[in-house]
């Protein structure tokens, strides 16, 4: 068999760094835009992988999928078969400060999380599922240099969309969560279980405090110019290499 029972590309279709936007089609909108000489390496299950060159650099971008059995099913894949180094998750958040707007940026230092995922990966106790720093350090530079609101800290990766307890917004936002988001803590497990490297940007799309939302298309088109400034961070040679 070619690939895995999720992924059909063959070894080596995969660059050493991929970035994971949740949904398919925004990894095939961010693929179509900002990578040169674009094939498609995956379409299983329609969850869509693409690799490229950006400035002469071999990238890759892949969907996802919502919650963190999705990500994690083809975060471990590719990090165990395709031998990927790197993943930058691309997604979209639920924004826990009233003075956020949608668009604004939030960098996920590590990530807290009411699955139950990481205690059976860590034989029953609290993993502490944090960014690796230097990818988090080198995007933090450049978002600043670009002039964009950037935040950094804590988010929440939870199992639930709709959550059954009524307190829960009141509870994280008392901890100082930034954002929600469904897939980081699991990423970030899987990336120290592997010993390779991932980081986590994302989108605020809903200011859950002001209920400010973004539309589908803007959901989707969300990270335009953002990208760029990803690309030029993870892909730049780490200091003393």
């Amino acid at each position: 068999m070619t690939g895995t029972p999720h992924i059909e590309a063959s070894r080596g279709d995969f660059a050493e760094t991929v970035l994971m936007p949740g949904d398919p089609l925004r990894a095939q909108a961010l693929a179509t835009r900002h990578l040169e000489d674009v094939r498609q390496v995956n379409s299983v299950r329609n969850m869509l992988g693409f690799t490229g060159t950006y400035k002469g650099e071999r990238v890759s971008i892949m969907g996802s999928g919502m919650g963190m059995p999705s990500i994690s099913i083809y975060a471990h894949e590719l990090f165990d078969y395709y031998a990927v180094k790197q993943i930058i998750r691309v997604g979209t958040c639920g924004g826990l400060l009233a003075d956020m707007q949608v668009g604004d940026l939030v960098l996920a230092s590590a990530a807290s999380t009411d699955s139950a995922m990481n205690r059976q990966r860590f034989g029953d106790w609290d993993f502490a599922a944090n960014a690796d720093f230097g990818l988090l350090q080198r995007v933090h530079e450049q978002a600043v240099k670009r002039g964009l609101n950037i935040r950094t800290g804590n988010v929440f990766a939870s199992d639930w969309f709709y959550h059954p307890d009524e307190l829960f917004i009141e509870k994280v936002q008392r901890m100082g969560v930034l954002a929600l988001d469904m897939e980081s803590a699991a990423l970030y497990a899987l990336a120290q279980q592997h010993g390779r490297r991932a980081l986590t940007i994302l989108s605020v799309s809903d200011v859950i405090p002001t209920g400010e939302r973004a539309s589908h298309e803007t959901r989707q088109n969300a990270f335009g110019e953002v990208i760029e400034v990803v690309f030029d961070a993870v892909l730049e040679p780490e200091p003393g290499s």
